[in-house]
């Protein structure tokens, strides 16, 4: 069996089995464009990450960035900016 990991969700909803490679791989974007824009939308969060991966990423990269994103939140490493429309996610 491959490794998985079992997501978070910041309201405590069930999360998904994931594969940990691709975990891994869409958290490390995640963070590392969130270190350099500090704060941005959720949508140019993704098309960031989805910049990141080129082409090296087997999937939906919205929808890995949307689990692992809700994940981080969970664990408390980003959060989401309070009353934020569109949404802004910055790290903690």
């Amino acid at each position: 069996m491959r490794d998985v990991i079992r997501t978070l969700h910041p309201e405590k909803k069930q999360g998904v089995n994931i594969s940990k490679q691709k975990y891994e791989m869409i958290r490390n974007a995640i963070l590392c464009v969130l270190q350099e824009q500090k704060e941005m939308t959720f949508m140019n969060l993704s098309r960031a990450v989805e910049k990141e991966v080129n082409g090296t990423f087997d999937g939906s990269v919205t929808w890995y960035v949307t689990t692992v994103k809700l994940d981080l939140e969970a664990r408390g490493k980003i959060k989401r900016v309070p009353n934020s429309r569109p949404q802004l996610v910055r790290l903690v």
